[in-house]
């Protein structure tokens, strides 16, 4: 069974908070992605679990890697090209979000099908 896919922009994410984050790029969006292995098991609550997470990262944090639950795409230009790759890459039957607050790739995505959540959808509170 093929579950509902949900795409994370790191870096929009990441950036919504003023935590500190840019004093380690890596450092937090690594954060981020442990934080999502509950969202891929879980869930959301308006998107029921389980879900295939993609964060697409970019920059600094490129390096970034994979851990079970949580697919980590590397964008080798623009985080948001890779985005919407990612999301035209999807089959059209399987439903598809992604997570940004970025205005531009929020209608991009919403071209090709995709629905559109907040980062504090994702977001640990606190």
């Amino acid at each position: 069974m093929t579950h509902p896919l949900l795409v994370v922009d790191a870096a929009n994410v990441v950036g919504s908070v003023p935590d500190g984050w840019w004093r380690d790029r890596a450092g937090a969006a690594a954060r981020l992605r442990d934080d999502l292995v509950a969202v891929a098991e879980h869930g959301l609550p308006d998107l029921p679990g389980p879900l295939d997470v993609v964060l697409v990262v970019e920059g600094r944090a490129r390096h970034v890697g994979s851990v079970p639950g949580v697919r980590v795409v590397s964008a080798t230009g623009s985080g948001d090209d890779a985005i919407v790759d990612v999301v035209r890459d999807n089959p059209p039957q399987r439903p598809c979000t992604v997570v940004t607050a970025d205005r531009a790739l929020r209608h991009r995505v919403a071209d090709l099908g995709a629905a559109v959540l907040g980062p504090r959808a994702v977001r640990r509170p606190g």
